[in-house]
């Protein structure tokens, strides 16, 4: 899943970037609002972590922008102001949640997560499965089977958009775009990677081929889960 973080202090915003690609989030960070909002415009993220005092625009504009647009990305506002009536402002905006600062780090996590179960209809679905091969995004676990697989962060984030298309072709670039975040400008061969090594967890076990290299193109899974 990718995560737009909209946060003006640096060290904040390091930390949390961190944090929740720690948890297996490809994550993109702004500065302020107006980077924010081209951000989440130009982009298809699966939640905003939006904090409410920003530079140029605040993330009460941003929020309301977005939704007067349609983009009904889940947002989780983050603010250093205390009170109902800052939190009802918020929610009036339109964002899906509100975590007061300071607050805790696993709280946030599992606001996100919530939000996202939440989605409406249009969002991605909240279980993706491929005959025996299924995973759950809003948990964070996917099994092969009755078999919990152990699969790192990286790992999963790829399952779960080669799931999202079972039987399409992606490319390299399609998995870095989703997968790692905006800045990477490293080289498209780590999926290579991270896709034999997921093969390895997801296939071998289990004398099964989800996973299908065509050459020149990029990887396939199969509909049937191989």
């Amino acid at each position: 899943m990718r995560i737009l973080v909209v946060e003006d202090e640096a060290p904040m915003a390091d930390s949390l970037q961190r944090g929740l690609q720690a948890e297996g989030f490809a994550v993109d960070v702004a500065a302020d609002g107006e980077e924010g909002l081209w951000l989440a415009r130009e982009n298809d993220y699966d939640a905003i972590v939006l904090d409410v005092m920003l530079p140029k625009i605040n993330g009460y504009v941003v929020c309301r922008t977005l939704r007067d647009e349609d983009n009904w990305t889940p947002v989780v506002m983050l603010t250093a102001k205390q009170g109902e009536l800052d939190e009802a402002e918020g929610l009036d905006t339109g964002a899906d949640d509100f975590v007061t600062k300071p607050f805790s780090f696993v709280v946030l996590v599992a606001r996100l997560r919530a939000v996202m179960r939440r989605r409406g209809s249009a969002g991605p679905a909240l279980m993706y499965e491929a005959g025996d091969l299924r995973l759950d995004p809003a948990e964070g676990r996917a099994w092969r089977g009755d078999t919990l697989l152990d699969l790192t962060a990286r790992e999963f984030a790829i399952l779960e958009y080669l799931l999202s298309r079972p039987g399409e072709v992606v490319s390299k670039r399609d998995v870095l775009a989703h997968v790692w975040d905006f800045a990477f400008d490293g080289s498209p061969n780590i999926v290579e990677v991270y896709v034999s090594s997921l093969r390895k967890k997801i296939d071998s076990p289990f004398e099964r081929q989800a996973i299908e290299t065509v050459r020149g193109a990029g990887y396939r899974l199969a509909r049937d889960g191989g």
